[in-house]
């Protein structure tokens, strides 16, 4: 072949028929194994990478990434998007975020053990924008056998309850969970879970838990995980790491860290996620000791109303009660406790202020103004409770076998940024945090450490075949995004507020997010745990 033959070839590839779907020109390519960026093109056709380098052939569409970077699609580890799916399939608000596959589950699945194949192959029928599998709640499972009892099952429900984790883990359940601070959760004792655990790890699944107690028992209640996985014979996932306990800061995370890597020293499989923020946020009906809540709302609201059994639920408010995590206490106090979101409207008007403040208003006792907030709103208030501080966040972000979980639903809708309030901005800032605050402000990991933690590490951990890495063959879920740009814009005041900085994300080969809007294209899978059973 002449030199004048070759200097040619560039010219007749672009006349040609598109080689790929698309081409990811000039970006700085961050593989997700923890590499540094190489300078790349990336080719994509029938939604996997097909060649990472310098592509010659062209693309049906080209995309110009000169300057930015490239980097596997982001993986939320503690998603809870199950029930949002079935409205909204496009889940906006989490692949604004660069978040491309959601691991739901933490509250169980939106439906039953029975019908969980269906829901699951229902999603991938209906059509959904991110990838998403789901964990099966350990709850669902003594919920559905014995009701909102707090008592032991009998040999014979613990059976039916094991028979009911083995149908989710047939159905495609990548384990299961539990949260166990949350009644009737916190009703289960360590060696019933030990039994569920013993069936999902039979089918390749994992044990992940939003732990007993995350204040000053914390390592106690990792130890308990640890238990659960070890005699279960499963990998453990602690959900959210903390370290929610103001005198225990500073301490705390360091020992749990410890606890974890001597777990791992002595082979045993245990990880866990987080998110970014000060603030937990969860139900206000969390401040009250778990037994009130036994037979279910309506005994709670019996016993709320109940002169004597309120002075003994703010008696151990103030001291404490077996099996209960206090969270009044975790928070250092009532005026760290935010009511954000308040179902009766007579109560709007508390939205956005703290128990103490809204306590001063009515005259009352912080605790019965709360009790009252529960009751009249139907226990649909929810509250932010700022538990954790940032020198633990800096710590815990840097064990390595830490991912990043938003602990939030997709959004049911878009909403207005404008909006004040009524949620957490985990929801909508957290991944791009990763990056804006911890990578390039406070520097305290690297820029391919933090994509690790979003992308091949997650997938590693959950077994997900095929996703992680920008890599021929895998599945071509990308971000693309402008380091000097992107910021996570959502703040406690405006929690709705999506990010700025991530120019594309692609999810199995197809644009979804465009310049911050989606394209309506749903090219999202559904991710099956390994004991899958098809028909």
């Amino acid at each position: 072949m002449t030199a004048l033959s070759a200097l040619h070839l560039p010219a007749v590839a672009q006349t040609a028929e598109p080689s790929y779907d698309i081409v990811i020109r000039n970006g700085r390519v961050l593989d997700g194994s923890g590499n540094p960026w190489i300078l790349a093109d990336v080719a994509i056709k029938d939604g996997k990478f097909i060649k990472v380098g310098r592509v010659v052939g062209q693309g049906k569409r080209e995309i110009d990434a000169r300057g930015k970077y490239v980097s596997p699609g982001w993986i939320d580890m503690l998603d809870a998007s199950g029930n949002v799916l079935m409205r909204n399939p496009v889940a906006d608000s989490k692949l604004m975020m660069g978040v491309t596959t959601g691991i739901g589950g933490e509250g169980g699945t939106p439906v039953t053990a029975e019908k969980l194949s269906e829901y699951l192959t229902g999603l991938e029928k209906n059509g959904i924008s991110m990838n998403f599998g789901t964990y099966y709640g350990a709850t669902q499972a003594r919920v559905a056998v014995i009701g909102q009892d707090a008592r032991d099952p009998s040999p014979e429900e613990l059976s039916k309850m094991k028979s009911l984790v083995e149908t989710a883990m047939k159905a495609g359940a990548l384990g299961i969970s539990t949260a166990l601070i949350y009644p009737p959760a916190s009703y289960s004792k360590t060696d019933q879970l030990i039994e569920l655990a013993k069936v999902a790890g039979q089918y390749g699944g994992v044990y992940s838990s939003h732990v007993r107690g995350e204040g000053k028992e914390l390592i106690e209640s990792i130890n308990e995980a640890i238990t659960i996985g070890e005699k279960g014979g499963l990998p453990v996932e602690i959900y959210h790491l903390k370290a929610a306990y103001q005198p225990g800061w500073g301490t705390l995370m360091g020992q749990a860290g410890e606890t974890i890597e001597k777990a791992r020293a002595r082979g045993l499989d245990v990880a866990a996620d987080m998110y970014l923020y000060t603030a937990g946020g969860t139900s206000l009906s969390a401040v009250i000791p778990a037994w009130a809540s036994e037979g279910g709302n309506e005994k709670l609201f019996e016993r709320l109303k109940d002169p004597a059994t309120r002075t003994r639920l703010k008696n151990e408010i103030k001291t404490e009660s077996p099996g209960w995590w206090n969270i009044v206490e975790a928070s250092g106090g009532w005026d760290k406790v935010i009511v954000v979101s308040i179902a009766n409207a007579e109560n709007k008007r508390f939205e956005n202020k703290s128990v103490a403040q809204i306590a001063k208003e009515w005259n009352k006792d912080p605790a019965d103004a709360a009790f009252d907030l529960v009751l009249e709103s139907g226990n649909r208030s929810g509250a932010l409770y700022f538990l954790m501080s940032e020198s633990d966040i800096e710590t815990a972000i840097k064990f390595p076998w830490v991912s990043f979980g938003s602990d939030a639903s997709a959004s049911p809708q878009v909403i207005d940024p404008n909006t004040v309030g009524n949620g957490h901005p985990r929801g909508y800032g957290n991944f791009p945090r990763v990056i804006a605050e911890y990578v390039r402000k406070k520097k305290i990991i690297s820029l391919p450490e933090a994509i690790r933690k979003m992308t091949s590490w997650p997938a590693t951990r959950l077994r997900i075949a095929s996703r992680g890495l920008i890599k021929e063959g895998m599945w071509a879920d990308a971000v693309i995004f402008d380091y000097d740009k992107i910021q996570d814009n959502s703040t406690y005041e405006y929690p709705f507020r999506p990010p700025s900085g991530i120019e594309q994300v692609l999810v199995n080969g197809q644009v979804v997010i465009e310049n911050g809007k989606h394209t309506g294209a749903k090219p999202g899978m559904v991710i099956y745990g390994q004991g899958r059973q098809t028909p």
